[in-house]
Formats: structure tokens, sequence, C-alpha cells
């Protein structure tokens, strides 16, 4: 199966557009003449997890978190501005582009329209040129900014078999307008290589500048660019794979797609971040890590993602905290930095009804040994003042996220496979579960949980958002001594 081949049948026609009654509104992005107002006053508690009295394109102002897939965030100096995949809950498929919002906080956010007017027409002409139809709507953008120039990348496919290409858009500010300024790279089906799809940029300390794409055929790979003109560096390049996914016989795994790359400056390292599976159900991110932006990337076991081998650690996976119905869909993330703080965010699809999609940022904190781990809970701005060790004694919500691999790929991918919360109860005895043989440790904001089978947690307390609830609460994230993701909530 191929994921973004089918993903217009998979979301039911949900991609969308709106040529009808739109125009451009100076800059470059393109609103909707028959809109609604928005209100300009924000309450976190306005914001659902389903939103079908606003999908239609009268509210398209009120879009800020929902419509989200497949985004790209980058901190312009007043606005985080997130570009993303172009796809709208029950709208019928019309030629668009790239969706814009933007935010001050990462919590309220600003619809801000399409960045062009239909598909971009280089992109377009290599898919007719070459026997195919271009798909009626742009995915998977990665922005950027180069010196003055703002780069935004894009990818355009279409129903021919791996007939795709990534290409670039330049404006020197990020609400546009946009010029088209060339293919970066292209693919097609008698070409041994990946799907030209999902692209994400790495900028070295020494100025290299390289792109990480690919979905589905052949894992993902790494192509180097011209820093001059933000194009692949040799004409005609397709780069090297640098990661597969598992297998069992010839049977694979499931998907792997949506490479996203950054350096930890402090850490002097680089860090690979893969979606993995169908992007309506088990959509899980996993990572690996690296001294080199070449690779080769690692795993928490040192095993190579460029093996047939299912790597860890996962992350983020569809999830479900007590008394709400879950969340799946949970991957394709952007991740970047502000003032040294770490995000994740990516689409979300509340287990009742998989079809809508909303925005879910994450606070990234760092394990002892250097691995990057997510909130359990979106991030909602609230206040770090210090946790307490008597603050931590009670009921928790515990999760792990354990997801395990399943041979083939077809069936498998119609379960969400959610990862539930169980009652954990710490005692001011420092036991667990009352039990005495389970112990518990705090110190420097980490909370040790030392079970009874040898397996230890090691998980980062700090002050969240519970928005399965709408108050504030206590989380912690982190890893066990296996590489698995552990996420809590108080």
């Amino acid at each position: 199966m191929k994921k973004k081949l089918l993903l217009i049948a998979a979301l039911g026609s949900l991609m969308m557009a709106c040529e009808k009654n739109s125009i451009t509104d100076g800059t470059g992005i393109r609103v909707d003449t028959t809109a609604t107002t928005s209100t300009d006053t924000f309450n976190i508690l306005d914001i659902k997890d389903t939103y079908a009295d606003l999908a239609d394109y009268s509210h398209w102002q009120d879009w800020g978190p929902y419509n989200l897939h497949d985004p790209s965030i980058m901190f312009t100096g007043t606005y985080y501005y997130c570009y993303s995949t172009d796809v709208a809950y029950g709208q019928d498929i019309q030629r668009s582009s790239i969706m814009v919002r933007r935010s001050k906080d990462l919590v309220d956010w600003e619809y801000q329209g399409w960045a062009m007017d239909g598909v971009p027409s280089q992109a377009a002409q290599y898919i007719q040129d070459n026997g195919g139809t271009p798909n009626d709507g742009v995915w998977a953008p990665y922005i950027m900014k180069v010196g003055s120039q703002y780069r935004l990348y894009y990818a355009l496919s279409s129903s021919t078999a791996k007939l795709s290409a990534i290409g670039l858009l330049t404006s020197t500010s990020p609400d546009g307008p946009w010029t088209e300024s060339g293919l970066v790279v292209t693919s097609k089906e008698s070409i041994q290589m990946t799907n030209a799809i999902d692209p994400t940029v790495l900028v070295t300390p020494s100025g290299e500048q390289y792109m990480y794409y690919g979905s589905a055929w052949d894992g993902i790979y790494i192509l180097q660019l011209d820093p001059a003109t933000g194009l692949s560096k040799t004409a005609n390049d397709k780069g090297v794979r640098i990661a597969a996914r598992g297998w069992t016989g010839n049977t694979v795994n499931g998907n792997i797609e949506a490479p996203e790359i950054i350096y930890n400056e402090q850490l002097q390292k680089y860090y690979l971040f893969i979606s993995y599976d169908w992007l309506l159900t088990k959509y899980n991110v996993r990572v690996g890590r690296s001294d080199s932006p070449t690779g080769p990337f690692v795993d928490f076991n040192g095993v190579d993602m460029n093996e047939q081998s299912d790597n860890i650690p996962m992350i983020e996976a569809p999830y479900k905290f007590m008394g709400h119905g879950g969340w799946q869909g949970t991957a394709h993330c952007s991740v970047f930095e502000h003032n040294g703080v770490y995000y994740m965010a990516n689409q979300g699809r509340p287990a009742v009804a998989k079809y809508f999609m909303d925005m879910m940022v994450r606070r990234i904190f760092w394990t002892d040994d250097g691995w990057p781990v997510v909130s359990p809970e979106r991030y909602a701005n609230i206040e770090q003042s210090t946790v307490t060790q008597a603050e931590l004694a009670g009921q928790w919500e515990r999760i792990v996220l354990g997801y395990q691999v399943v041979p083939g790929y077809g069936d498998t991918q119609t379960s969400p496979d959610l990862q539930t919360a169980v009652y954990m109860t710490l005692g001011t005895d420092g036991s667990i579960n009352n039990d005495s043989a389970k112990s518990w440790t705090f110190a420097n904001n980490q909370l040790t949980l030392n079970w009874s089978d040898g397996t230890t947690d090691k998980v980062i307390v700090s002050r969240g958002y519970d928005w399965e609830n709408h108050k504030e609460c206590l989380v912690f994230t982190g890893l066990n001594n296996q590489g698995t993701a552990i996420w809590g909530k108080k």
C-alpha cells in the first residue's frame, strides 16, 4: 500500500481548495471573499476535538487549529508560521495550494489562507510530461529561511505510481507572494528510488544543506543541496537511502515516510524523526541519531536505521487517557526550536471520528542519555514552577507506548492500536500501587519508577494542561531501560 497515492481515497475526498469566490489579499495569501469574520477572543475551552460546524469554506477564518495535516513550523521573529498539506474535513477536492496559519504562543492559531492559487506549474508539468495527471492539492510543505529568503518546499504527486516531484517556492516574506524557483528532485516508477514527497531540510553548523525525503517505496533518502539556490547540488541527483523499514519474509511491516531532521547544538548530534504506518490509524513517530548529517542514524539499541528493522524509541503513537475516546494518526511531525526549547507538532485524529484533523504541538524534553521525548499532553503555555515531591504522591494515569509490530500491512493498519492509560498510585512511603517491591524516587525533576520485573522508567516531570478534562495537571514523559516511551498524567 502506498500511502500518498491512496491519500485521496482514504480520506474520502477530504482534500480541499477554494478557487470559487476567492481572491489574493495582496501578500500572496489567498482569501475567501465569502468567509465570515472570526472572533478575536481566544479561549482554550473553545478548542474542540471535532469541528463539523466550522468545516465549510464560509468558516475558513476559524480553522486555526483545525484541518491540520503534515505541518512545518518556524518562528519568524513575531509569529510562529505553520504551512501544511491542503486538506479539510468533508470538503470536495479542487485545485488548491498550501495552507498557512500563524500563532504568537503555539496555542492560539490564526488561519491566514493559502500560499498560492492552484498547484505549482513546474511540478505539474513534470507529471504531465511523464504521462500522469497531477493531484488536485499540494502535500507536506517544508519552510525555512536562508539569509533574507524564505524557502517553501512542497510535494506534488499523481495517481500514477511514484510519479511525483518536490519543488521550491521562494519569497522575501512568510506571507508571500511566492515564486516558483525550480524542482529539487523527481521520481517515477522506472527509477529505483523512493517517492519524491515529504521533504525536510537540514543546515549543518558549517553551512552545508541536505534534503531528506521519501515515502513507501524504498525508505528515506538524503540529497545534498546547493545553499545558494536551495536546489540539488548535482543535477538529476536522487540521493541515497539512509533509513528503511522492517520486513518479515517478503512482507513489509508497514509504511515509512515523513522524515524530519534537526541538529541539537548542545548535544552535538543529528536527530532523524520518521513516521511509521498508516496516517488514519497507527501513525507513530520513531527517532534515530547520528554524529554526521549523512548518517548512519542509529536507534536506542544501536541498530542502523538503514537496516530492515523496526526502530525504537517510538516517542509518539495513538493513545487514550481515561474519560476520552483517544487520539490516532499522531505523526508526520515538524520539529523546531525557539529560545533553546524544542517542540514537535503533528496532526491528531479523534478516535471517535478519525477524519477530523487537529493541530497538536508538544514540548520536547531530553533524557540524560540524549534522547528526545515528548509531553503526553499538548502544549498550552503553562507556567513551569517547581514541582515538589509531595505533589507526586497519589493517583496517576500511565501509558506505555508499547505498540507491537504486526507482520504485513493491509488489514493490520485498520486499527489504531490505541496505547491505553492504566491507573498507577505513588505512595507517600515510596511504594507503587501499595506494593513495597515497586518503588519510586524523585530528584531534579526526574521521577524514577522501579518495577519488580527489573524494568525502570526514568521520566521527566513538568506542569501541563489536561486537554481531556480542561484543567492544569502534572505530566511526565521519558523512556524505560528498554527504550520504550512512558507517559503519565496526574
